[in-house]
Formats: C-alpha cells, sequence, structure tokens
C-alpha cells in the first residue's frame, strides 16, 4: 500500500503543490493539511513545507507554532512518526521545539535562490536512511533567514549524538558548522533548508531530492529504529 504522506499548510506556505507532485511521483498519496485541523490521523509521515508562514511575521514559524495542528504534529512526532520541515517548515519545527537551534538571517543580509551542494552526513534518520554517508546532492536553495545556529552546547550534542543530517559541501549562508539539516533525538524528526521537491523532476535539472524523498517513504513503511531496505 501506498505511504500516506500529510503535507502541513498555513496561510503563506507556498511550495505545498510541489511537495505532493514530488512525493506522487515517487508513488505515495499525499494529501493538504490545513494549520487548523487538530488531527493528523491516518497519516504515515507529514511534511512541513516551505513558504512564508503567516508572512513570517515577528520570525520565520513563530506564529505558525501555535496552530492547533502543531499538538497534532507533536503527538504524531513523540509516537515516533517521521516529520521533515523543508526551509519554512524547517523554522517552524525549531520554533515548537521539536528540533533544536533557530534559523537566522543569512550572512551578508543576502535572499539565496540557488542550486547548492550538500552532504549525507548520517544515515541513521527518516530522511537519511538507505542514503551511504558521503553521499553528495544538488539541491536547491531559496531562502532570507536559512542560518542555522544553536549554542555551543547544543552543537557539541548534534555532534556527539550524530545528528548534522546533512552539511553545505560550500555554506552560502553563514550557518553554524556547515550545516543544512539536522534531526531530532529519536531522528524521526528532520529539518533541511534546501528543497528535495525541487530536485525531483529531470525537467527541473536535478532528481537527487528524490533520494531524500524516497527515504521518507520507505522510513515512514518501517518502524523508527528498524533497517530500511
Amino acid at each position: 500500500m501506498a505511504a500516506r504522506v500529510g503535507v502541513v499548510i498555513f496561510p503563506g506556505t507556498n511550495c505545498e503543490h510541489d511537495a505532493i507532485l514530488a512525493l506522487e511521483r515517487l508513488g505515495a498519496s499525499a494529501d493538504l493539511v490545513w494549520h487548523g485541523d487538530t488531527s493528523v490521523d491516518g497519516y504515515d509521515a507529514l511534511v512541513l513545507p516551505g513558504g512564508f508562514a503567516h508572512g513570517d511575521y515577528l520570525r520565520p514559524g513563530a506564529i505558525a507554532r501555535f496552530s492547533p495542528v502543531m499538538e497534532a504534529v507533536g503527538r504524531f512526532a513523540d509516537s515516533g512518526g517521521p516529520v521533515v520541515g523543508i526551509c519554512n517548515g524547517f523554522q517552524v519545527l525549531c520554533e515548537v521545539g521539536l528540533l533544536p537551534g533557530a534559523l537566522q538571517k543569512n550572512r551578508g543580509l543576502r535572499f539565496l535562490c540557488a542550486t547548492v551542494t550538500v552532504r549525507v552526513e548520517t544515515e541513521d534518520s527518516v530522511l537519511t536512511a538507505g542514503v551511504p554517508a558521503g553521499t553528495e546532492l544538488r539541491i536547491p536553495i531559496n531562502h532570507f533567514e536559512g542560518n542555522f545556529t544553536c549554542d555551543a552546547d547544543t552543537l557539541a550534542t548534534l555532534r556527539t549524538e550524530d545528528r548534522v543530517v546533512l552539511r553545505y559541501v560550500d555554506n552560502p549562508n553563514g550557518s553554524v558548522d556547515d550545516i543544512a539539516g539536522v534531526c531530532n533525538q529519536a531522528r524521526n524528526v528532520v529539518g533541511l533548508m534546501p528543497h528535495p521537491e525541487r530536485a525531483s523532476d529531470p525537467l527541473l535539472g536535478s532528481v537527487d531530492g528524490n533520494a531524500l524523498l524516497g527515504a521518507l517513504l520507505a522510513s515512514a513503511d518501517s518502524p523508527v529504529g528498524a533497517p530500511v531496505s
């Protein structure tokens, strides 16, 4: 049976249909989940896509964190369900406390829209299961506040626990330790700034994002911690 993925949207989200199309190309069934919903029952995985949730007022994700759906997302994550936040979705996951750290304005205060190379740092996450560490992927970024930051103790924990999922080969935005994506301690919640859904078709210039989205769908079919074939 095809994995069923809920794509959570907020006012200002703008990458939801890109995510759905990319997931459906890989054989998933994907639906939109409104920010006012209070249940995510029936889904095998959740994706928080990019955009500008609530116009990014205050700071990115700061208002979205209070949406009713985020309590349901939290329960889903606590139960071991795979959750991935892409770009603005990453910011929301950090704001709600499902991931450590924060995203601040890019180095040089410039909006960045480019294809970058990221390196898979760990195979042990729902987004990289089956993708060997060291694999380099060409995936677009599209953000103004994608500069990942955290305190020294948090960074040490991320390194010690192997929770840096992706690193930039050539850091475009000033992120500490070249971090492009991280996971939670249980490894079932992942946030990343690059957009894998925008590297999912040859017409887009790259299909490298399918390695990550395919891993997510495989993880949705397997219990957390179980080997993914």
